[in-house]
């Protein structure tokens, strides 16, 4: 059990090391390729309707269609997967 916590706190402090060390130099697609495709084309980026980079919106609309999901599948469960079969639940008894 120690050699497994010790494993696992040796590799958070590796991938905390290299978090914190390696500088992100990647831009995003959207930068990168789509912005200089768009400036060419005399078609210069601007500001979306809702701006998800702002605070937590995204995080929000990630959660809210994450419950709506899972409210469907639980929903409609026993219609995707099929209802139990009797001995089934009578060998769970």
């Amino acid at each position: 059990m120690n050699r497994i916590l010790v494993a696992g706190a040796a590799l958070a402090a590796l991938w905390g090391g290299a978090v914190l060390f390696i500088p992100a130099t990647w831009i995003g697609i959207d930068e990168g390729i789509v912005g200089k495709v768009a400036e060419r084309a005399g078609r210069p980026a601007w500001e979306p309707f809702i701006n998800t980079d702002q605070g937590d919106l995204l995080l929000f609309v990630f959660l809210a269609a994450g419950v709506a999901g899972g409210f469907v599948m639980g929903y409609y469960f026993r219609e995707l997967f099929g209802a139990p079969d009797k001995t089934e639940r009578e060998a769970k008894r």
